[in-house]
C-alpha cells in the first residue's frame, strides 16, 4: 500500500530461560532525586510480566549479585545516557540468553521533590546549566514540597464522593462544622474541623484560620473562601455542587447523609471530597530548594526588557499578599520581596474593633462615626506597626477599606437581628431598617472601595493616620520601613486626588505632631476597563498601578466571579474558551486592559511602577503575561510565592531566547 510506513526490527525475548529477564530502571531516583541507580527486574519473563504487576520483581540492585556482568553493563549505559540526553533517563531493557539488549530510554518522570534535587545535582555535576535547570522544574511541583498532602497509598483505598474546583492546594481532614463559631469553639478543644459551607463571608475568618480545610457548595476560584484560603494556606475546595445542606447539622452528598462532628477529607490540589479520614503527609522541604530558587532570583533581578510601549524595565519581583504578621512572617519565610497587598477590611473581624465598625456603620452623624473610628485606629496602628515592622523595610503597600459596608453588619434571622441590635445598643427595628438601606443587589459594583472614602472621608482618614502612626514608631525606634497607600475601586483621577489631597493632609498632621518627614508613595487599583483606558490622566495624580485583576477579569468578561462555576466547565470542555479566565490572564481582555495601562500610564510617567495582586499573580501563564506586559511585580499568597519567584524566572529565560 502506497504511504504506509513500515519498521522492521529485531525481537528479543526475556523468556527463554534463567539466562534471560526483562526489566524498567531509572538513572536517579524519580522519587526523591537520589542519585542511584534503581529499578526492577524478572528473570525469564517479558515486559509485559513487569509492568502489568503479574509477577513480584526484583530489586535492580539485586541483578549486581546475580548477573554483575549485566549489571556493569547497564551501569555504563545508564552513565552514557545521562550525558547524552543531560536528564534523568527511564529505561526499559531485556536480556536474552546472557545478551543485553535496550529497548527503550526517555527522559523520566519525577515527583517535585526530585524534580528540585535533580536539577541542582546536575548544574553541580556539569550536565546542565543553571537556566535550563529552572525550566526542568514545573512551578506548579513546588506544591508538593510546601504543602501537606494525602498519602498516596491511602487514597488508593478511599471512597471519593464528590468533587468541585481545587480552590487552594494541599490536603486537609477534619470533622464536619457549619460555622465559624463551631470551628473556633471545637478548635479550642483540639478538635480538627472541616468548615463546611455553601459559601462562606467576611465573618468566617476566624473560623476559616482554625480549619484544617475549607468546603463550599457554590463560589469558584476567586470567590471569598477560594481567595483567603490560599492566602491563609488553607486547602479549599469549592464550588462542589453535590453538596447540599439539609438542615443546620446536616449535609446530603449523593444521597447519603453526613451530619455535624462526621469526618471528611479534601485534596485541595485536585478537588476531590473523600469519605472519611484519609491519612495527610506534613510537608517536606528539600535542602536544595533555596539554592534552586535563589537561582531564579539572580535571573529575574538581573531581567531587562522593553515593552510594547517602549520602555525600558529592570527586575522583575514577587511580592506577597498579606492581612497580619503571621502572613508577613509567612511571606518573608517563602523568599517575598515584600506586601504587595495588604487588605485592610480583614483587620475588623476581631473584637472590639467589630464592635466599634458596626457601630460607625449604623451610625447617623458624622460626630458619631468618627468618635467609633477612633476607638479602631489605635487597634489598626498596632496591626500596621507589627506588618511593617516583620517585613524589616521591605515594600508594604497597604489598600484602604475595600469592600461595601453590608458585609460588616448582617441580621439574616431574626434571632440575629435581635442579639446584634442588643449588642450594638440600638432599637432592633432601627437596625433592621439600616441593615435593609445597606442592601445591595450587586455589591461588587456598588458602594465600596473609594466610593465609601468619597461619601465617607472619616473611613480613609483614620486608616491613613494609623498608617502614618505606626510609621513614625518604627521611624522613632530606628527600623526600616517603606510603606505605599493603595486607593481600590477607582474609575476616575479625581477620585484619587481627592482622596489623595485627604490622606496628605493627615500625613502632615503627624508629621507635625510626632517630628517625623514622613512621604508615602500613594497608588491607584486599576480594577476597571475605565481606570485602564484612562491610565494616564490616573498616573498624573498617583505614584504607582496595581491591577486588580480578579475585578478587572469580572468587568471586563462580564462573568460573575462568584456564579460563573455554574457554566465554565462547559464553556472549557466545549473549547469556547481554551482557559478558566479567572485561573490564567485573558490576554484578549484584562491583559490587552493591562497593556493599554502601562503604555498610558508610563506616557505621563516613565518610571511608574506597575503590579498585580489579584489570584492571577499566583499563574505561572499568567505570571509571564506580567512579564511580557512590563510589570514591575507580582503579588501572590504567600504559599504561591516560591511558584511565583520560578514562574518569574522562566518567563525571563523563554522571552531572552
Amino acid at each position: 500500500m502506497k504511504g504506509t510506513a513500515v519498521t522492521v526490527m529485531a525481537m528479543v525475548f526475556g523468556n527463554k530461560g534463567e539466562t534471560s529477564g526483562t526489566g524498567v530502571c531509572f538513572s536517579r531516583d524519580p522519587s526523591t532525586g537520589e542519585n542511584v541507580f534503581m529499578g526492577e527486574y524478572l528473570m525469564n519473563a517479558q515486559g509485559e510480566d513487569v509492568v502489568a504487576g503479574i509477577r513480584t520483581p526484583q530489586k535492580l540492585s539485586q541483578l549486581e549479585q546475580t548477573n554483575k556482568a549485566i549489571y556493569d553493563e547497564l551501569c555504563q549505559i545508564r552513565e552514557r545516557l545521562e550525558k547524552h540526553y543531560h536528564d534523568m533517563q527511564d529505561m526499559e531493557f531485556t536480556v536474552e540468553e546472557g545478551k543485553l539488549f535496550m529497548l527503550q530510554c526517555r527522559n523520566g518522570k519525577r515527583t517535585g521533590a526530585a524534580a528540585v534535587k535533580m536539577a541542582v545535582d546536575m548544574v553541580g555535576e556539569g550536565l546542565i546549566t543553571k537556566e535550563q535547570a529552572l525550566l526542568r522544574v514545573e512551578p506548579e511541583q513546588l506544591n508538593q514540597l510546601l504543602l501537606p498532602q494525602l498519602d498516596k497509598d491511602a487514597v488508593k483505598k478511599a471512597t471519593e464522593i464528590a468533587s468541585g474546583l481545587n480552590a487552594s492546594p494541599g490536603a486537609g481532614c477534619g470533622q464536619i462544622v457549619f460555622t465559624a463559631d463551631e470551628a473556633e469553639a471545637w478548635a479550642k478543644e483540639g478538635k480538627k474541623v472541616l468548615l463546611v459551607r455553601k459559601e462562606t463571608s467576611p465573618d468566617d475568618i476566624a473560623g476559616m484560620a482554625v480549619a484544617q480545610g475549607i468546603l463550599t457548595s457554590t463560589g469558584g476560584r476567586t470567590s471569598h473562601a477560594a481567595v483567603v484560603a490560599r492566602g491563609m494556606g488553607t486547602p479549599c475546595v469549592c464550588g462542589c455542587a453535590d453538596v447540599t445542606f439539609k438542615d443546620a447539622n446536616t449535609i446530603v452528598v449523593k444521597g447519603k447523609e453526613y451530619k455535624k462532628g462526621d469526618y471528611l477529607t479534601i485534596d485541595g490540589a485536585t478537588g476531590r471530597v473523600f469519605e472519611g479520614q484519609v491519612a495527610v503527609k506534613p510537608a517536606t522541604i528539600s535542602g536544595d530548594l533555596e539554592t534552586f530558587l535563589g537561582w531564579a532570583d539572580e535571573v529575574r533581578n538581573a531581567s531587562v526588557r522593553t515593552t510594547a510601549s517602549g520602555k525600558t524595565v529592570k527586575g522583575f519581583n514577587v511580592l506577597a499578599n498579606g492581612d497580619t504578621p503571621k502572613n508577613a512572617e509567612d511571606a518573608f519565610r517563602f523568599g517575598a520581596m515584600g506586601i504587595g497587598l495588604c487588605r485592610t477590611e480583614h483587620m475588623f473581624f476581631d473584637e472590639p474593633k467589630l464592635t466599634a465598625f458596626q457601630k460607625m456603620i449604623v451610625s447617623e452623624t458624622t460626630e458619631a462615626r468618627k468618635e467609633n473610628l477612633a476607638k479602631i485606629l489605635p487597634y489598626q496602628q498596632k496591626d500596621f506597626y507589627e506588618i511593617i515592622k516583620t517585613m524589616a523595610g521591605r515594600p508594604v503597600t497597604i489598600r484602604l477599606l475595600d469592600p461595601p459596608l453590608n458585609e460588616f453588619i448582617q441580621a439574616e434571622t431574626d434571632a440575629a437581628a435581635t442579639a446584634l441590635a442588643s449588642k450594638l445598643g440600638m432599637d432592633k427595628a432601627a437596625l433592621v431598617a439600616k441593615v435593609a438601606a445597606l442592601d445591595e443587589h450587586n455589591p461588587m459594583l456598588g458602594h465600596r472601595g473609594c466610593r465609601l472614602a468619597i461619601t465617607y472621608p472619616e473611613i480613609y482618614e483614620m486608616q491613613v493616620e494609623a498608617i502614618a502612626r505606626a510609621t513614625a514608631q518604627l521611624d522613632k525606634e530606628g527600623a526600616k520601613h517603606d510603606v505605599r497607600i493603595m486607593i481600590p475601586n477607582v474609575v476616575t483621577y479625581k477620585e484619587v486626588e481627592q482622596i489623595r489631597g485627604q490622606a496628605e493632609a493627615v500625613i502632615a498632621n503627624v508629621n507635625k505632631e510626632c517630628g517625623t518627614n514622613l512621604k508615602f508613595q500613594i497608588g491607584s487599583m486599576v480594577e476597571f476597563p475605565r481606570t485602564a483606558l484612562s491610565a494616564d490622566k490616573v498616573a498624573s495624580v498617583a505614584d504607582f498601578f496595581s491591577f486588580g485583576s480578579n475585578d478587572l477579569t469580572q468587568t471586563t468578561l462580564g462573568f460573575s466571579r462568584d456564579d460563573y462555576g455554574k457554566f465554565i466547565n462547559s464553556y472549557l470542555d466545549q473549547r469556547v474558551l481554551e482557559d478558566d479566565p479567572f485561573a490564567t490572564l485573558d490576554p484578549d481582555g484584562p491583559g490587552a486592559l493591562m497593556e493599554i495601562a502601562e503604555a498610558k500610564g508610563r506616557s505621563v510617567k516613565a518610571d511608574l511602577h506597575l503590579g498585580i495582586c489579584g489570584e492571577h499573580g499566583g499563574d505561572p501563564a499568567s505570571i509571564e503575561l506580567c512579564y511580557k506586559y512590563g510589570l514591575n511585580y507580582v503579588s501572590c499568597s504567600p504559599f504561591r510565592v516560591p511558584l511565583a519567584r520560578l514562574a518569574g524566572a522562566q518567563a525571563v529565560i523563554k522571552a531572552n531566547k
